[in-house]
């Protein structure tokens, strides 16, 4: 008996919850019982035969005529048993009009003449009188349509405005000009600082200011000075807008409320801006508080460039409403508001003035030692091997974002575990970078051999050429192995510049142009391998003549606007246009000559490199020293590089004494 009870389950004590569908399973179980009793009680139809029967056997007790439609007839109680079906006198007895038949009569009239008649002609003596009644599912059934209606109506009503998100206990119907923010105070904290945002030190410090005002407002305040309204966050995607943005309201410690741009946007009239006043009261009930918009472009577009039907459209509204609680009348509450765009450039000058956002605090992709530290926070978690070298990682991926290098990092352990190894290698690293630069290697993919030749010759010039120039970057790997849309590369590590001058960008351009001048000089034949190498070099021709004013011919001038107004007309004249293209062409081929002229001094060398590419299919930089020797400038670039590094850990240490 006791391991059967061990075996029953154990009941936790807890009473099950109200739910709503127990109410619609209830009525809907009283409509089916009361059609069930009603038919279980149902009279029994007779013939007019049958029923001129009773009339001369003067068995009817009382006739009544229901609605003018059809009549009960009530037998005396010897009829009962000889007419009405076995134990139907007996059922549900409780339930009036038991124990009668019916009779369809057609015409009223007629009906009535023929009883008086029989009366008269048998001698009887029965009650008939009219009766209206009701019949409850007749009613329901005529009612159903408008029910159907109601509940689908407050179904997709429920639908569209968030459900049970929607806020408020069985308002959800009217929620919907309600606000999306997801709200962090007291019950629910950021536990993100600024010791878990690696890099963004100028801009950790400039958003420093609002969360010393935040924390001690008296210290601005006694001086006469006024709450910033808001701080804009501009860059590149993945370089840290939204965890920078966690992170002050995790040092400030006051109501954070967060949501997109896009929460504002509905199919509705009005609910972006009912929806913005909603945000800013419950923030203003709760400040000191920070909003925070992410991807505010979604509503912050300027204003009136794509109205082509002249109508005011639902976004306006919204950016409007906006624009008034920001900087409105009676904004005199202790709210900062946030923003985090990578298109700056398209968001409504009215929205950007001082007053609104009154600092943009632009948070650009993480330099060296920026890297440096986001390597050191992703690679906490993992199992490194002792080769792997965190400064080298850092120079070898120029143009990372954090989001990049933590997908590397990830992609990394996925690789080492996909091989079966304990430890994440160096190796598995750069790996990972060819695989997110290049794509995924395509060892299957059918090349013949000329055209595996083409491209080990074409290779081979960029490799050449970058490494008789001063200013191109110097060579990492190269290959033939085919990787996503490609079916060669070379990989290169760019010197990290602030500026670039114009014999850096032509020196780039000589670069690029090589890998078609090696198949010219090689085969006396050019192919199409070259289009992203042209398209490079056009887009770096074009920005020296017509944006940076890197042309004599041209001058000193720019074309470039940074506001994006100019759409359809250029800034200068067609002998102008026709003086830009001249001039890109004359750089272009200045270049592609000069590439021509420095594979043919070393044609020899170039042919040896691409057999051994063709060998090898995969070459790094020792091969290049022993096939041409030392680069002549790669002292002065290396000394760079190791003034970079001692400077760094002559600065570590100062930290640490």
């Amino acid at each position: 008996m006791k391991n059967e009870n061990k075996n029953q389950p154990k009941s936790n004590g807890m009473k099950p919850k109200f739910n709503a569908y127990w109410i619609y399973a209830l009525i809907i179980a009283v409509i089916i019982s009361f059609n069930v009793f009603d038919s279980s009680a149902s009279n029994t139809d007779v013939t007019k035969n049958k029923f001129e029967e009773l009339l001369r056997a003067n068995s009817i007790k009382k006739i009544v005529i229901v609605n003018n439609d059809y009549a009960d007839i009530h037998l005396t109680e010897e009829a009962q048993k000889e007419f009405l079906p076995k134990g139907s006198q007996d059922a549900l007895p409780w339930l009036p009009g038991r124990a009668t038949l019916t009779y369809n009569f057609g015409s009223l009239e007629n009906f009535e003449n023929n009883i008086n008649q029989s009366k008269e002609k048998y001698n009887l003596n029965f009650d008939l009188k009219n009766e209206n009644r009701t019949n409850i599912m007749d009613s329901l059934i005529g009612f159903l349509p408008f029910v159907i209606i109601l509940a689908l109506w407050i179904f997709f009503m429920r639908r569209m405005s968030g459900g049970a998100s929607g806020g408020g206990a069985g308002g959800q119907i009217f929620s919907i000009g309600k606000s999306k923010a997801k709200l962090f105070d007291e019950n629910q904290k950021i536990k993100i600082s600024f010791k878990d945002v690696a890099g963004l030190e100028g801009a950790k410090e400039e958003v420093q200011e609002i969360v010393d005002f935040l924390k001690s407002p008296q210290k601005y305040t006694s001086l006469g000075g006024k709450i910033p309204k808001g701080a804009l966050l501009v860059g590149p995607p993945g370089t840290g807008k939204t965890l920078l943005a966690k992170a002050v309201a995790g040092e400030a410690g006051v109501p954070f409320f967060s949501l997109s741009g896009s929460d504002f946007v509905e199919m509705f009239v009005g609910v972006g801006a009912s929806r913005v006043r909603d945000l800013f009261k419950q923030a203003a009930q709760k400040s000191p508080s920070i909003i925070f918009i992410d991807e505010i472009d979604a509503i912050g577009r300027a204003r009136g460039k794509n109205n082509m039907t002249g109508g005011n459209d639902e976004r306006e509204n919204t950016l409007n409403q906006l624009l008034t609680e920001m900087d409105g009348f009676g904004t005199d509450t202790n709210v900062i508001v946030l923003a985090a765009t990578n298109r700056a450039d398209v968001l409504d000058k009215a929205l950007m003035r001082a007053g609104r956002f009154d600092r943009q605090i632009y948070v650009d992709l993480p330099d060296l030692n920026e890297r440096n530290a986001i390597f050191n926070v992703h690679l906490k978690p993992l199992k490194l091997s002792n080769d792997v070298k965190i400064d080298f990682l850092a120079q070898q991926t120029p143009g990372f974002s954090g989001a990049d290098i933590a997908n590397l990092c990830n992609e990394a352990a996925l690789m080492a575990a996909r091989k079966g190894k304990q430890e994440i290698e160096n190796q598995d690293f750069l790996d990972s970078v060819d695989r997110i630069v290049g794509g995924l290697e395509k060892k299957n993919k059918i090349i013949s051999d000329k055209e595996k030749k083409t491209i080990a010759f074409h290779e081979a010039g960029h490799a050449t050429a970058s490494w008789m120039l001063e200013h191109a970057a110097p060579l990492v790997k190269v290959t033939i192995v085919p990787r996503g849309q490609s079916l060669g590369a070379a990989w290169y590590l760019p010197e990290e510049r602030m500026i670039v001058q114009t014999e850096q960008m032509l020196d780039e351009m000589c670069a690029a142009l090589a890998g078609r001048a090696a198949e010219k000089i090689i085969f006396d034949k050019i192919s199409t391998g070259a289009l992203s190498d042209l398209e490079k070099v056009t887009k770096q021709a074009r920005a020296m003549v017509s944006i940076y004013g890197l042309s004599d011919k041209i001058g000193n001038l720019t074309y470039y606007d940074s506001t994006g107004q100019e759409y359809f007309n250029k800034p200068y004249s067609e002998s102008t246009a026709k003086l830009i293209d001249e001039e890109i062409s004359s750089i272009v081929e200045n270049q592609y000559q000069r590439a021509i002229t420095i594979l043919t001094e070393n044609k020899e060398k170039l042919t040896e490199l691409a057999e051994r590419l063709l060998e090898k299919e995969v070459i790094f930089k020792d091969d290049l020293i022993k096939i041409f020797g030392k680069r002549p400038f790669e002292d002065s670039l290396s000394e760079k590089l190791q003034d970079k590094l001692t400077e760094k850990e002559n600065n570590s240490e100062a930290t640490e004494a």
